[in-house]
């Protein structure tokens, strides 16, 4: 079991890929393919496992798949069309990004996967690729599983278990848009729990320990507290004062991996939604 840092514009601790006996967990997005080949020193993953199809978990699948066309890539029912034809995905994405241009200098190219390519999961699923066992877990995004390796009882949890750069506990509760649902992202949490893992991989950053499922929820709850009494320059400012306090030297990572003018945007529509 390994980290790769995908090494995201040049810094480091923005993106983890995690590699697990040869699977391959949120490869990462299409700008660090070059990263990510390097570190598997040009031999072939045996599968794609996908926790969900943000372009910063999963946007380099595709170009994998074209390398590799054998490569099976597992994705939730909900994204996966949105694999075989990224185009209205990258359409609704570029208009947080200035545009197509701006998504793809930020994520790189999101290659569409073939269908024949996926394996489509539901949640519940055992033994996928031998050794990991599947929840749905939805709150961050509607598409989203979590994955637990029976064997090191590790879970991999995208999103579900928050933001956090080592060596640091301050956490951030990644809300973008458009699928944020507090009490659905709760509720995967205790999915999570129930698994009993010994250590949660991390997306942003790394390794945590089971712990870190506490701190997630602190963290979203104050966050909707802070969207709930402030505008979005209020909600800018306070929590980059709270990034730049928990997390000193690698506040700038964070603040990478979970845009802040994003995160009020995710919960202002959610509170809209379902107010």
């Amino acid at each position: 079991m390994r980290a790769i840092d995908v090494r995201h514009q040049g810094r480091e601790k923005v993106i983890c890929c995690w590699e697990v006996d040869g699977v391959l967990i949120d490869p990462g997005p299409g700008v660090t393919e070059e990263t990510v080949l390097a570190a598997l020193g040009g031999e072939r993953p045996r599968a794609l496992l996908l926790t969900h199809i943000h372009f910063d978990h999963a946007g380099v699948s595709g170009a994998l798949v074209r390398r590799w066309p054998d490569l099976p890539v597992y994705v939730h029912e909900r994204g996966a069309p949105h694999m075989v034809d990224p185009s209205r995905l990258m359409a609704s994405a570029g208009r947080l990004y200035g545009g197509d241009a701006g998504l793809r200098a930020l994520w790189g190219e999101m290659v569409p996967i073939p269908e024949a390519n996926l394996r489509v999961l539901k949640g519940g699923e055992t033994g996928v690729e031998g050794a990991f066992r599947v929840e749905y877990t939805p709150g961050h995004a509607s598409h989203h599983v979590c994955y637990f390796h029976e064997p090191s009882r590790w879970a991999f949890v995208g999103d579900v278990g928050g933001a956090r750069i080592p060596p640091h506990e301050f956490t951030v509760a990644p809300t973008p848009p458009p699928d944020i649902d507090v009490e659905a992202w709760k509720a995967s949490v205790a999915l999570v729990r129930a698994w009993d893992p010994v250590a949660l991989g991390l997306t942003h950053f790394g390794e945590a320990p089971p712990e870190q499922l506490d701190r997630v929820l602190v963290a979203l709850d104050a966050q909707v507290e802070l969207e709930a009494t402030t505008d979005e320059a209020g909600f800018v400012a306070a929590m980059d004062e709270r990034v730049r306090a928990g997390c000193g030297e690698d506040a700038d990572s964070m603040l990478q991996a979970t845009p802040l003018d994003q995160l009020h945007m995710g919960l202002a529509r959610w509170r809209k939604k379902f107010s």
